[in-house]
């Protein structure tokens, strides 16, 4: 496998709600996605969009089954191995924006860094290229509650950004944003992907951005359709 392929291998997720309930979000999903490819999952809420996109960003565990990153089976992995895979390959986006309210957009951006030892130097001219590349130069200095939504959102992506993970990973990117703001970011993502190489997985309900993917993913009721 090259740098940024991902395959997932008959993934079932299963939900113990209490006997005798059981809920069966992921029902034997196959997928392959290549490096720098642009991919868009989409599906009804409840469909399990995000439970795939959780274990493929191994924030969670499948009950059968197992995801492969660059070749490597994720559930041969400790948690150790699993976090430093997280930090060093994939790049997060959630529809929160999930940024520290205290912390300027500069220091947001350069948090990632300093749990990987980066120096000083070289965190603070990364997190300028990365505040250039997303256009927000001039709101190094503001914390969240002084920058709107789209301006936040981008914020997180230049923080996803911040380790050079190969890999992007976006649930509902555009969800909590009016029209243009999604567009800026729908641009954004399509121009990470275009022109630095990442492979993107967005799960989204926004038909632009699955115009713009090389595939869509639909799944309804665990699988693929």
């Amino acid at each position: 496998m090259n740098d940024g392929e991902i395959a997932c291998r008959q993934l079932v997720k299963t939900y113990n709600l209490g006997q005798p309930n059981e809920f069966i979000a992921l029902k034997g999903i196959d997928l392959e996605i290549k490096e720098a490819d642009l991919i868009s999952i989409i599906g009804p809420s409840g469909s399990g969009k995000s439970t795939l996109l959780n274990l493929i960003s191994c924030l969670d565990t499948p009950t059968k089954g197992d995801v492969f990153i660059e070749g490597t089976a994720i559930s041969t992995l400790n948690g150790f191995e699993r976090a430093r895979l997280r930090r060093e390959k994939l790049g997060f986006v959630f529809q929160q924006f999930n940024l520290i309210r205290s912390m300027t957009s500069f220091e947001n951006i350069e948090l990632p860094m300093r749990f990987e030892g980066i120096s000083t130097g070289e965190r603070h001219k990364r997190v300028e290229e990365l505040l250039s590349l997303v256009g927000l130069e001039d709101k190094a200095g503001n914390r969240p509650t002084e920058l709107s939504g789209g301006q936040q959102q981008r914020v997180a992506i230049a923080r996803a950004l911040a380790n050079n993970p190969k890999i992007i990973l976006a649930d509902e990117p555009t969800g909590n944003l009016d029209t243009e703001a999604g567009k800026k970011i729908m641009d954004l993502l399509i121009k990470l992907n275009k022109e630095e190489k990442k492979t993107v997985i967005v799960v989204t309900h926004d038909p632009r951005i699955a115009k713009a993917a090389d595939k869509t993913v639909k799944i309804q009721d665990g699988r693929i359709i």
